[in-house]
């Protein structure tokens, strides 16, 4: 199951290695409620908000140009970003925007996975140094034209 669809942060921690722990954003525009175990020591990397293009069966060819413009306009016009950590709100969020350098194959570390190249994403990401040990709470998302995103994680440092 992806991690974007995890309702309770169960699947927090599956396929996670190395000095980064990546949090995920949600499908839709319902908030997302998460509890998350991390380990000490490691940096966080989440989108406040963002979206991915990728081909659709029956829906004729997708060029990566394509995939890359329809990223970029899903994601162009944000009328509303926030993140706050533990009740602190932080400002400028615009600046965080970022672009896939270059299309992908977003299924492909699925198990058994179909090929859905060419993808692409847009958006706005934030990542943040190391927490101390103890309990944080996290709340972020945003509204684009044509999607928001709410999401509150409960992240346990151990």
């Amino acid at each position: 199951m992806s991690p974007v669809a995890d309702a309770t942060g169960a699947r927090c921690g599956n396929a996670q290695g190395g000095p980064v722990w990546f949090l995920a954003g949600t499908y839709g525009s319902s908030p997302a409620h998460r509890v998350c175990h991390v380990p000490a020591g490691k940096y966080l990397f989440f989108p406040i908000i963002n979206y991915v293009v990728m081909p659709c069966s029956g829906c004729g060819g997708l060029t990566c140009p394509e995939a890359e413009a329809t990223a970029r306009e899903m994601t162009d016009g944000p009328t509303a970003l926030f993140f706050e950590l533990d009740g602190r709100s932080f400002t400028d969020l615009a600046s965080h925007r970022v672009a896939s350098a270059r299309c992908f194959d977003v299924a492909a570390r699925a198990p058994g996975g179909r090929n859905l190249s060419p993808s692409a994403s847009n958006g706005y990401w934030l990542a943040l140094p190391p927490l101390p040990k103890g309990e944080h709470r996290l709340h972020f998302g945003g509204s684009l034209p044509s999607l928001s995103q709410e999401l509150y994680y409960t992240l346990i440092v151990e």
